[in-house]
């Protein structure tokens, strides 16, 4: 504990206090309408959000990896959160939010955090995209003020129910909007400091108060008054069949929640210059998670745009978090009767501007245009995020990012079929020295260079085959250039040095990295080449194929690249 502490909270003082209650106010601020309109979005009352905000703010804040990280519901688990509401009710949301909770812990004792960087860009920007879409679209039913509507799970269901219901257009809802999507781009350019958001929703919601009183649909007449105290702790009943019915989405919720709060750490770090640890992270993220759930909270993760509105209102410690908590319980205890008056009209522009700027629309138009495999990854995940669910974007994202990958890495293998060059004058083996007319049928001396992995050990083979069906006495392999080498690799190597072996032929291995090595001598490799068959150069290689060729078949022989194999033999080749 006191490792913990010091690590975390090392000099602190009054002084580096006072920072952190101006930026945790400030957060606070911020995060109260962001916390109410994901929960609206996200399919449950106003207040599951404010819960979210304090218990999992605080545990975040004290538990996780990040000095900087401020957490609590997100954009990113709106569309996740909103089709377990309707697939599976709000009860079984918490008992999702807690199963998610225990696999982040988990993930964080076996120390998965650093895995999560291996997830390629285009699939985050893909399905964050994606996630953006699906939120602005899911409020233009609360800013035109459309009466009747059903929330459905898919995308398409829902512009199709917006498209339905659009003739019951309330024009005293767009008007509200209007007024608090103005304010809201305004503020922050006459006052910097101040949440934009919040101004919007208060101007705004005073404006529907005053001249359009009944007119608008609001938190109070839609959800009910919220009570203004925090909910009692309360266990869900947890059963072995909803375990196995609500796997799926906990572990959805479980590894976006990851993604999420990793890459919010990561732009702290960047934002600080500071490093966070990303399994301390994940631990405290998943507590968060398990701990909300149980006073009726739902899923939370780290929250970029808090996070960074935390640090530039200069933040030092994990205190700012906790601070950020406390103000939201505060605003809940004082001033909670006041926010059933909030017009669900003047939440619908906040909504769509976070949706507008969690959009990545600069990195993705980027990528687009680059019309690569990143372009296509990016793409396709985008499109099934909107249109079928994240986990089905992720997976094939991730599926067909594995796969171009292993295409482009298997393009990096070539295997070249070289020669002493008599010109140069250290006598190096060179490619081009070998042609239809100049050629060696005794030796064969190729150079491989890039990993032997499934996607290039097939190429390898044949090319390398290719030559053994010329019979040569000694087949000499240059693999200093070879990084690594899978089981794939490894089987078809092993076929060569069969058949190879089996013809009666001496096989030569040379310049092989000490990684190399001991996947060689791990699979049995080295053993069947002959331990005295490798050599860290290629010309003490050629030297020793020198003495088994027959010089009888060289002399005079129309394709011979040893001009005389006796003159190799005091050559220095590399």
């Amino acid at each position: 504990m006191d490792k913990f502490w010091s690590g975390r909270f090392e000099g602190y003082s009054f002084n580096l206090f006072k920072k952190d209650l101006l930026s945790g106010t400030i957060v606070g601020i911020v995060a109260i309408p962001l916390a109410m309109s994901f929960a609206i979005a996200s399919g449950v009352k106003p207040e599951y959000g404010i819960y979210t905000a304090i218990i999992a703010g605080i545990l975040i804040s004290l538990l996780g990896g990040s000095k900087y990280q401020i957490g609590g519901p997100t954009g990113a688990f709106v569309p996740i959160l909103l089709g377990i509401v309707i697939a599976y009710g709000y009860e079984n949301l918490l008992i999702a939010g807690l199963m998610a909770g225990v696999m982040l812990v988990l993930m964080g004792i076996f120390k998965l955090g650093a895995l999560i960087k291996y997830i390629p860009r285009p699939v985050t920007i893909g399905f964050t995209a994606g996630i953006a879409v699906i939120i602005f679209t899911g409020q233009i039913g609360n800013f035109f003020g459309l009466t009747g509507m059903e929330s459905h799970e898919y995308f398409i269901d829902n512009l199709r129910e917006i498209a339905t219901h659009f003739n019951t257009i309330s024009f005293y809802s767009v008007i509200i909007a209007l007024i608090c999507l103005t304010v809201q781009l305004l503020t922050p350019k006459i006052l910097p400091k101040v949440p934009g958001a919040l101004v919007g929703i208060v101007v705004s919601s005073i404006f529907a108060a005053i001249f359009f009183s009944g007119e608008v649909a609001t938190i109070g007449s839609t959800y009910g008054a919220i009570p203004s105290t925090l909910p009692e702790f309360q266990i869900p009943e947890i059963t072995l069949e909803k375990i196995y019915v609500l796997l799926g989405p906990a572990f959805v919720i479980a590894m976006l929640g990851g993604i999420e709060s990793l890459l919010s750490a990561v732009v702290a770090d960047g934002m600080t210059n500071s490093k966070h640890n990303s399994n301390k992270e994940l631990i405290g993220q998943g507590v968060a998670n398990i701990v909300t759930p149980l006073f009726g909270g739902i899923p939370a993760t780290g929250a970029i745009a808090r996070t960074a509105t935390n640090i530039k209102s200069g933040a030092v410690s994990p205190m700012s978090g906790v601070i950020h908590g406390l103000v939201v319980l505060l605003t809940l205890l004082v001033f909670a009767p006041f926010a059933v008056h909030i017009p669900l009209a003047s939440l619908a522009p906040v909504l769509m501007i976070v949706a507008w700027n969690m959009s990545e629309r600069k990195h993705f138009a980027h990528i687009i245009k680059l019309k690569s495999g990143d372009s296509l990854v990016l793409a396709i995940t985008f499109l099934l995020t909107i249109f079928t669910s994240l986990t089905n974007a992720v997976v094939v994202g991730l599926l067909l990012a594995v796969v171009l990958f292993a295409k482009r890495m298997s393009e990096m293998l070539v295997v070249t079929k070289v020669l002493p060059d008599h010109e140069d004058r250290n006598g190096k083996v060179l490619p081009h020295v070998v042609n239809p007319k100049h050629d060696c049928p005794q030796v064969s001396i190729y150079t491989i260079e890039g990993p032997l992995f499934f996607g290039a050990a097939q190429t390898f083979e044949q090319r390398i085959l290719s030559s053994i069906n010329y019979q040569p006495n000694v087949l000499i392999l240059r693999m200093g250039k070879v990084p690594f080498m899978d089981t794939t690799g490894e089987e078809y190597f092993r076929n060569i040095v069969r058949d190879f072996k089996s013809k009666g032929g001496t096989l030569l291995v040379t310049g092989v990295n000490p990684e190399l090595k001991k996947v060689l001598d791990q699979n049995g490799l080295t053993k069947k080449i002959g331990e005295n068959n490798f050599y860290d150069r290629t010309g003490d290689a050629i030297n020793r194929a020198i003495g088994s060729l027959n010089r009888n078949a060289c002399i005079g022989c129309k394709h011979f690249a040893f001009r005389e194999c006796t003159e190799l033999s005091s050559q220095k080749i590399s």
